[in-house]
């Protein structure tokens, strides 16, 4: 399937925080997202001249925001908003992602329990050289309601 809606209505970040530039393809429990780099991202360093590998956790966990997003758009309900817990053997491969790069960030799904905890197998390659630029585990949370989640959150 082809056609998905614009990454906005898919994640629920907004104005410079949204990293990604489209969905390229979605599976049963995997997604591939676009990234550009470009001099106007937030977290360009222009002393540097590249946005640095650091931010690939970001770009990871905003795939998975998109993955999640895409099956509450099947599901005709509100985007969640979740929470990124982590990491585990974040490696990159490169200092940065230099401007014109295009990323394309690939993540798995390999478990996601009731209570909302999951985990997924991420990758950032470099779309052009098909390179691969960055790896990691990441573990998110998503609650079923966040307002609630966070009102208890504070109550403690």
């Amino acid at each position: 399937m082809t056609g998905w809606p614009a990454i906005t209505e898919l994640i629920p970040h907004r104005f410079g925080m949204v990293l990604l530039s489209r969905v390229l393809s979605v599976q049963e429990d995997a997604l591939c997202a676009e990234a550009l780099i470009t001099h106007s991202d937030l977290f360009f360093d222009a002393q540097r001249n590249e946005v640095g590998a650091w931010v690939g956790i970001e770009y990871m966990a905003q795939a998975i925001a998109a993955f999640e997003g895409h099956s509450a758009w099947l599901r005709k309900e509100a985007v969640k908003v979740g929470f990124l817990l982590g990491s585990r053997h974040y490696e990159s491969y490169c200092s940065g992602f230099a401007p014109g790069t295009v990323l394309h960030v690939d993540v798995h799904r390999v478990l996601m329990h009731d209570n909302g905890l999951g985990a997924f197998e991420c990758r950032i390659a470099d779309a052009a050289e098909g390179r691969l630029l960055a790896k990691a585990t990441v573990t998110v949370f998503k609650p079923d309601n966040v307002h609630n989640f966070l009102k208890n959150t504070d109550q403690e």
